[in-house]
């Protein structure tokens, strides 16, 4: 089967615009341009625009899922697995949302008192479950299952004022690092101190005890590995990069 790219469009909800935009940057070529300049798009490349929207939903950026996709070891199943996955979390993160929304407008008609960490509950486990989807396999095999249950736990158990402070905080150091980054800031200067600071307390939310070396190693992972750059890169790019280049130069080990 052979598509035009009116019909690509049409087929994949994809504007024509965006269609010669990605053809542009070299993230889907059509598999032949006729002599009039009309392009034509075959199977490979109605699957690489499935695997492009994918990412994109994720809200991983072009050039990133460009360099996915051309990855000799990209394994197309594999990635769809990992989609599917996500996607469950996030179903079951909204059944979550919508059971607490219930509860709620149940216990205002009544004009009865809902238990605040109940309210609070849904979105302490997105969090869980989205750090487990995205890093789980990694952390887990850095530092054990027990660690990391007990991580999550920890998260699971906060008071409604301890995930409030949680959530400020991680607001705090993010628009922090974009402010720093796009002002040019040092990160062995007082914004990279104050920032290490907070992210130091953002750490010691849930309780647990403290450790420098692992302060630092968390940091050195966020360049490290793609995802966690792309989470505080989202708005401005170096974010994560000023972030580890901070706490290493403000923690000691």
């Amino acid at each position: 089967m052979e598509y035009s790219i009116q019909q690509m469009a049409k087929l994949s909800g994809v504007t024509t615009r965006t269609l010669r935009w990605y053809d542009k940057i070299h993230l889907l070529k059509p598999s032949r341009v006729a002599e009039n300049g009309y392009r034509y798009y075959g199977s490979a490349e109605v699957d690489r625009l499935q695997d492009i929207l994918f990412y994109r939903e994720m809200g991983v950026k072009l050039s990133q899922i460009g360099a996915y996709l051309d990855d000799p070891s990209f394994h197309r199943l594999t990635a769809l697995r990992g989609h599917l996955q996500r996607l469950e979390a996030e179903q079951k993160r909204l059944e979550g949302l919508i059971q607490t929304v219930k509860e709620t407008i149940y216990a205002e008609e009544r004009s009865e008192i809902m238990a605040d960490e109940k309210k609070f509950a849904a979105f302490k486990q997105k969090a869980v479950d989205w750090n487990e989807q995205t890093y789980g396999k990694e952390l887990r095999e850095k530092y054990g299952d027990a660690e990391v249950d007990a991580a999550q736990k920890a998260v699971l158990n906060l008071t409604s004022e301890q995930y409030d402070q949680w959530m400020t905080l991680a607001a705090q150091i993010q628009k922090g690092l974009e402010e720093a980054v796009a002002e040019g800031r040092d990160p062995k200067g007082e914004a990279g101190r104050e920032i290490t600071e907070l992210h130091r307390r953002w750490l010691q939310c849930s309780g647990q005890q403290y450790m420098p070396q692992k302060h630092r190693a968390l940091a050195e992972m966020y360049v490290a590995d793609p995802r966690f750059t792309a989470y505080y890169d989202k708005k401005v790019s170096g974010c994560a990069a000023f972030l580890r280049d901070a706490v290493l130069h403000w923690v000691k080990p």
